[in-house]
């Protein structure tokens, strides 16, 4: 069972101020994070960057670096393309979730092994959500019924290819599968597997590796 990884990291930082991917996080770069969490699960890596950084930003540990898109769906399309035919599965994660742990990338990957056509890491839903058109209340979601779906996600890799091969555009790739009748399936997913958007997002995630960080002569966690 070959496994590769499709890491996305092409945006340009718009709302963060600058490109997030490159930004430290407590000693490493967010995408050098990224790259690391997924080698133990994976048997190859590929990077995807803006344009202009390819060739010129060194992401160590990545096998492949490719330029990505003006979307995210074309940034994945462009990384798809890049992993080899003869992978069985693909795990696309986004950068921006540098702390996601080796138990969630296991975990998405032995469902899709197990049947599933995709597996993406949900966490519940605790406020109450509701649904709104022009400035008005429409109707007040059953939140027992949601889950807040995070990355990484795997999926059987000709599922994958399929779904991207008409060119849609999702804010996540399980939605292309889903739009193609795949079985989605969720896994178990990680409150502290945060989405750096903005800098008070990096300042949290650096909390939570001092947190998770053994003190000098003290015990691990």
């Amino acid at each position: 069972m070959e496994v590769w990884a499709v890491i996305v990291a092409g945006g340009r930082g718009t709302r963060f101020g600058q490109p997030k991917q490159y930004a430290d996080l407590a000693g490493s770069r967010v995408i050098d994070r990224a790259v690391a969490a997924a080698r133990p699960t994976c048997d190859g890596v590929v990077v995807v960057l803006p344009g202009p950084d390819v060739g010129t930003v060194a992401v160590p540990g990545a096998d492949v670096v490719v330029p990505g898109g003006a979307t995210r769906s074309e940034s994945v399309r462009a990384g798809i393309g890049a992993v080899p035919d003869g992978a069985d599965v693909i795990v696309v994660h986004d950068a921006a979730r540098p702390l996601a742990a080796a138990e969630l990338w296991e975990a998405a990957v032995a469902a899709v092994v197990a049947g599933a056509d995709a597996a993406v890491p949900g966490v519940a839903v605790i406020d109450t959500i509701k649904r709104v058109a022009h400035g008005a209340v429409v109707e007040t979601l059953d939140r027992t019924e949601l889950v807040a779906v995070q990355t990484p996600q795997a999926f059987r890799a000709a599922v994958l290819r399929a779904a991207h091969r008409a060119g849609g555009e999702a804010t996540d790739d399980a939605a292309l599968v889903e739009m193609t009748g795949g079985r989605v399936v969720v896994v178990v997913g990680d409150p502290d597997n945060l989405k750096v958007t903005r800098p008070a997002d990096l300042d949290q995630a650096a909390a939570l590796v001092a947190r998770s960080t053994p003190a000098a002569g003290g015990p691990g966690r």
